[in-house]
């Protein structure tokens, strides 16, 4: 007779390694199911607001009328005209900054007594509003791009410097003593151990900053300028047309989720032995 234990069917837990797989594919879908169901709810309820109360249309346009007018906005060769110009002031003040910001940030990050008396100087020119410095730009260097420019990358030079700095701090100082045993130059120690443990925290810096220099080329446009995204802004508030304000408002979000993303790849192509990496 046949025991009731050898009747029984055993049940063979999965393995740590595909339970972890398993768990990571639902977290990585997960975010492309929710993200467009939330934004299809908030949809219908501005949808459903607009059409229940008889809201003007001045104050708050319809969903379909905001989609109507990005779209004549996608086919108009002028639209496109200013989308290229605010894209082209972002590029070059993000360069700026990126270029002035990285490299101060690894001089002051080797240098303390360097970065002790520069860094008051440096949160003096964060915590001015850029809106009261623009005036003064404009006086300098004209309506053209320059000022435009300057305020772009104004604003996105403290997060790149900061997060430089603190990058090379964060360099173990035992593969410092590594490298100076080994006889290291200067120009060794970095490009061999200070820029690859700098570069997620630059990388990460880049990721604020390239936001921080769109905001900064549309307020541009938005005081002083006669293109750009920014001055459509103005043009569509200036003619009551609202549905067109929106829709440069989302040309404007779209434009910034382009940027972000393409600075967030450049980490999966720089650092992909990075955790922040494989967390994504």
């Amino acid at each position: 007779m046949m025991s009731s234990t050898e009747n029984k069917t055993t049940s063979v837990a999965p393995p740590p390694a595909l339970l972890e797989r398993r768990r990571s594919m639902r977290e990585t879908l997960l975010p492309w199911i929710t993200t467009p169901l939330l934004l299809l709810v908030l949809i219908a309820v501005w949808h459903i607001y607009v059409t229940t109360t008889n809201l003007s249309a001045f104050i708050l346009p319809a969903p379909a009328k905001v989609w109507d007018a990005w779209l004549d906005m996608l086919t108009s060769s002028r639209s496109w005209g200013h989308t290229w110009m605010t894209v082209y002031v972002t590029i070059v003040g993000f360069a700026w900054a990126l270029v002035i910001g990285v490299t101060l940030g690894v001089v002051l990050g080797r240098v303390r007594w360097l970065e002790l008396t520069l860094n008051p100087f440096i949160i003096a020119t964060q915590v001015i509003p850029k809106v009261a410095l623009l005036p003064l730009f404009i006086v300098w260097f004209g309506f053209g791009m320059t000022s435009k420019v300057i305020v772009a990358a104004v604003l996105a030079f403290f997060p790149i410097l900061t997060n430089t700095i603190l990058g090379v701090k964060s360099v173990d100082s035992g593969h410092r003593d590594v490298m100076t045993s080994l006889n290291a130059s200067n120009w060794q120690v970095f490009r061999r151990l200070e820029l690859p443990s700098s570069l997620p925290y630059i990388l990460s810096g880049m990721e604020i900053g390239v936001v921080l220099a769109i905001i900064g080329a549309i307020v541009g446009e938005y005081l002083g300028g006669n293109a750009g995204l920014g001055y459509m802004l103005v043009a569509k508030m200036n003619g009551y047309e609202t549905d067109g304000l929106f829709a440069v408002i989302l040309q404007m979000t779209l434009l910034g989720f382009v940027f972000y993303f393409a600075t967030g790849a450049l980490r999966r192509i720089m650092i992909p032995w990075h955790q922040s990496v494989s967390l994504r």
